[in-house]
């Protein structure tokens, strides 16, 4: 979601017509400010909930984030809601009923991907699994941006899960996608200072 988040560089929160402050992304659009409201940036920590992060991601790479939003439902469906070892049994017929759904975002190497994705999932629970995987790379501090310039678009931490995530075999993980993941699942807090939702992950101290 880097490219909306950072879309009004110089802007800080705005005040918005029920008096609470959120940052540029999510005001113009309801879609995005329930997303900003209820979602962004609360703590996933489940396998399921991690592995479908990680796809709509991958899904985001060069669209904008409404973009996903509006057909995150019809994803869910497509990809049997993201569970790991569904979507770990998709075969060449499963590809071309993606292909063909006009609800979806239909790109090849996102679905192939995606599938995956799911079988190095599904193996890396051998060793933890995904959830703790990810969480090892929380930092031991997060930003304290007051204006949207302020908000990075990668760091150390998101290099480094980049990195150890590729080398798993895991697709579409770049350091800067890992970035906006560790925003969105909460192991970091881009919240802006004087937003209303600002600490609210209770996985950092306001």
């Amino acid at each position: 979601m880097s490219e909306v988040v950072h879309e009004t560089a110089a802007a800080g929160a705005i005040v918005c017509d029920d008096g609470l402050r959120r940052p540029p992304w999510a005001v113009s659009n309801l879609l995005l400010r329930e997303y900003y409201d209820s979602e962004w940036g609360m703590p996933v920590r489940d396998e399921r909930g991690l592995f479908e992060r990680i796809s709509l991601e991958a899904f985001q790479s060069g669209l904008s984030w409404l973009i996903v939003l509006q057909k995150r439902d019809a994803l869910r469906k497509a990809f049997r809601n993201f569970e790991p070892d569904v979507v770990a049994q998709f075969k060449s017929n499963d590809v071309e009923r993606l292909l063909s759904d006009t609800e979806i975002i239909r790109n090849r190497a996102k679905i192939d991907a995606t599938i995956n994705n799911a079988l190095v999932t599904i193996k890396l629970r051998e060793d933890g699994g995904l959830s703790e995987f990810i969480w090892s790379f929380k930092p031991t501090s997060t930003p304290a941006p007051r204006t949207i310039a302020d908000i990075p678009t990668s760091s150390d931490e998101s290099v480094a899960l980049s990195k150890a995530l590729r080398k798993r075999g895991f697709k579409f993980v770049g350091p800067t996608t890992m970035f906006a993941l560790m925003e969105a699942a909460g192991l970091v807090d881009t919240h802006l200072l004087d937003s209303h939702r600002r600490g609210s992950s209770g996985v950092w101290a306001t």
